[in-house]
């Protein structure tokens, strides 16, 4: 029987490669200040169908429960988080700087970076409007990329401004003169124009009686202009995409990570103002991450009983596993990890078989003082009680047998071997062998 198309097993090698990811987006957020949280793998379908979008409706994997429930596994963290927030907000100092690394599900195509369950680390920050918060984010999001091993040469975060479209469509149409609805299909479309052809495009435009070419030149025109360390470039929602660049990003020394780029402006609707996605220089992989600012969730989820700024963004392990595989020094980083966390510290070989419950007494001391110990649960001869050592990763032998009560102790990288007795084994391995 094989696991289900798009499900992963995890044997112990992938199991630590996962673990890696997820110890070093914990370790990166928690130096941020940010608090761990989670919520159910269940949610009602209702949560989702509420804002997050017909393309993600399309993907759920959901189903009548047996209470009668319409249900879905979790797609994604946001509508979520806002439903916890809604019903206890008045319990945390805001702002709220919360994170978790769930396990997520979508029933979509299968390729490479994309599969129907994957891990994913979430970042959010509520209760803060300034674009200091958005900088935040960002600066995490950077930090989560370095800390893997990956440099300024290797990936890029792509930042735009979704409420800056409203400019463009004042700039064309003129003030009041379109509804909130033209501007999320003019984002609906640029969010597509990169994977599709520009013919289809123009036609999804030509009903707001806009050109894909006018639509392009506008990106990149102030696309340029915002990174001018200038404040007479900005006025209205640009304002505040300066103000993150320069009075947030610049004096972090995180400019030369970022790349303006105004045709991202992320799929799912509750976005509101700045979003980003970060990508691998070489293109070879789909989006990294990526998130932006949601500041009108959280009044929508309830029932605009509460209202509070927000922002957070996602960042997924499988298309970053991929990449931590085709960057040799991101590999290395990974695997030197993974090699200092082996089985085993101590390998108690039992020489003689008539000495095992002694060296059972020695095996349990030696896990109650907090070491890694692993010794062979049957008899096996002396050579194949050292493979297994070996195989384990210890770095320490100690062989119970004919000397006992005395201890033979060897040092498997050096050979160095020395007798003690077992009482003072203890004190040796603290004051002897302090790396373990």
């Amino acid at each position: 029987m094989q696991s289900l198309p798009g499900f992963r097993d995890f044997y112990p090698n992938d199991c630590a490669r996962r673990n890696y990811i997820l110890a070093q987006w914990r370790e990166v957020a928690r130096r941020y200040g940010f608090v761990e949280y989670d919520g159910p793998v269940l949610e009602p379908i209702e949560l989702y169908e509420k804002k997050s979008g017909g393309e993600l409706l399309g993907q759920l994997f959901d189903f009548m429960d047996k209470g009668g429930r319409h249900v879905a596994m979790r797609p994604e963290m946001t509508p979520t988080l806002a439903r916890m927030v809604a019903a206890r907000e008045k319990d945390f100092k805001k702002p709220l700087k919360w994170f978790c690394c769930p396990q997520f599900f979508r029933y979509e195509k299968q390729q490479r970076g994309r599969l129907r369950e994957f891990y994913q680390f979430n970042a959010d920050i509520l209760g803060e409007s300034s674009p200091a918060a958005d900088a935040e984010m960002i600066a995490l999001a950077i930090d989560l990329m370095r800390v893997l091993g990956f440099t300024e040469k290797e990936f890029a975060v792509r930042l735009s401004s979704r409420e800056i479209w409203s400019s463009f469509l004042v700039e064309k149409r003129g003030v009041g003169r379109f509804e909130p609805s033209d501007l999320d299909q003019l984002l609906a479309v640029i969010d597509k124009a990169e994977r599709q052809k520009e013919s289809l495009s123009q036609k999804q435009l030509d009903p707001l009686g806009i050109k894909l070419h006018d639509v392009q030149s506008w990106a990149a025109e102030w696309s340029q202009r915002v990174f001018v360390a200038d404040s007479t470039v900005a006025s209205g929602p640009l304002a505040r995409f300066h103000e993150l660049l320069h009075a947030h990003l610049e004096p972090r020394g995180l400019l030369n990570y970022v790349e303006v780029d105004f045709s991202i402006v992320r799929g799912l609707a509750y976005y509101t103002g700045a979003v980003f996605e970060v990508f691998d220089r070489g293109r070879k992989e789909r989006a990294l991450a990526g998130g932006g600012r949601y500041d009108e969730l959280l009044a929508v989820m309830s029932n605009r009983k509460i209202s509070l700024p927000a922002l957070g963004f996602g960042m997924g392990d499988v298309v970053l596993a991929n990449l931590i595989d085709d960057t040799p020094h991101a590999r290395s980083r990974m695997e030197s990890w993974i090699a200092q966390r082996h089985a085993a510290d101590i390998f108690i070989v039992i020489a003689k078989e008539e000495r095992r419950p002694d060296a059972l007494t020695l095996v349990q001391q030696l896990r109650s003082d907090g070491l890694r110990v692993d010794f062979s649960l049957g008899a096996l001869k002396v050579a194949k009680q050292f493979q297994a050592a070996d195989q384990a990763g210890a770095s320490l032998v100690i062989l119970v047998g004919q000397e006992w009560p005395q201890v033979k102790i060897k040092v498997l990288a050096t050979r160095q071997e020395e007798e003690i007795l077992h009482t003072g084994l203890a004190d040796w391995l603290r004051n002897r062998h302090k790396s373990l």
